[in-house]
């Protein structure tokens, strides 16, 4: 600890002692020890720098056995036993009040086994990845909110995980769910919610130390991040093992896969391929290129983009290609019009 709280510490330790600095002779079998707390004994017990001739070399912060505080007036006697300690202090009428945790601390003491909580964490992650995997069979993510109700609450109720750390796994979870649905790639809000994710989850784990960045607390939060870094890590690898094994097709769960492959040459295409007969065809813009809009062609409307930018509506088109389900036009003149 810095320096002036161990200079506080020290001055506490001597002035107790010399509150209980009379001398009271303590009989241990044939020897009579006289007993008296030194200052300077109690301030060796907190301070290595203290020395104390036939009691403590420098170096060591002094720490005595049963008879050793005897010797030195530290304790007043030995006893085996609460009733033992009660008769040696002449105390007759007491009562003896017996801690036992309830049904719910029990609950919450085995919730928190780190065991437990990895176990928690890689259900939370591996409900995630099949529901993204696999979106609207809804049994993935139901999975992974009980799993993360389970994971919060015992350490909401110990107080060790606080409100913005459960709001920061959530926030990591939607922007984690937007870069998948909504931006594609995998960019900053992807990341960003890994981090989060993490975060949130290593963070609740620790005891909140208001960020003191002291050798205990750097390593409880860094055995929390290896915990959940670790535990995610075999829940992915576990969920696209067990994905493929599930859903084989010779599998239980093999009827809920696709087992065939659809092949081009056998007439399986992605998009509608009538538009490709357009190409040379002649129409005209039914709302504006911009490049890309509706145009008019055989009495029919398709999806068009302009090959020279900016049409305006009802002018004439030609279709040059097609491809990727897109038609692509460009503007025709009257009197080409007129010489087809």
């Amino acid at each position: 600890m810095p320096d002036k709280y161990q200079s506080y510490m020290r001055s506490t330790m001597r002035a107790t002692a010399e509150s209980h600095g009379k001398d009271t002779l303590i009989q241990k079998g044939d020897t009579i020890y006289k007993w008296r707390r030194d200052p300077l004994i109690a301030e060796a017990m907190v301070d290595p720098r203290t020395y104390i001739e036939n009691v403590i070399d420098t170096g060591k912060v002094l720490t005595f056995t049963p008879d050793e505080a005897i010797k030195n007036g530290y304790c007043e006697g030995i006893a085996n036993s609460v009733e033992e300690v009660l008769s040696k202090a002449g105390i007759k009428e007491y009562t003896i009040k017996k801690y036992e945790p309830t049904g719910i601390e029990k609950m919450i003491d085995f919730m928190i086994n780190p065991i437990l909580q990895g176990i928690l964490i890689m259900i939370i992650i591996g409900g995630i990845y099949f529901e993204l995997q696999t979106p609207g069979i809804g049994f993935p993510i139901l999975a992974s909110a009980i799993a993360a109700v389970l994971y919060f609450s015992p350490l909401y109720l110990e107080g060790m995980a606080e409100n913005w750390e459960i709001l920061l796994f959530a926030a990591g979870v939607i922007l984690l769910t937007l870069e998948i649905f909504v931006i594609p790639g995998f960019g900053v809000a992807g990341i960003s919610g890994v981090i989060l994710i993490i975060t949130g989850l290593a963070l609740s784990l620790v005891d909140n130390v208001a960020f003191e960045f002291e050798p205990r607390h750097i390593r409880a939060l860094l055995g929390a991040i290896m915990l959940v870094v670790f535990s995610m890590l075999i829940s992915i690898v576990g969920s696209i093992y067990a994905s493929k094994r599930l859903f084989a097709t010779n599998s239980f769960l093999g009827h809920l896969a696709l087992g065939t492959v659809e092949k081009q040459e056998d007439g399986y295409v992605g998009v509608d391929m009538q538009a490709k007969s357009l190409i040379g065809k002649t129409g005209t813009v039914l709302s504006v290129l911009r490049p890309s809009g509706k145009v008019f062609i055989e009495n029919q409307i398709y999806d068009a983009k302009s090959e020279d930018g900016f049409i305006d509506k009802d002018t004439l088109i030609e279709v040059i290609r097609f491809e990727t389900g897109q038609v692509y036009v460009i503007k025709k003149e009257d009197d080409e019009l007129n010489q087809s």
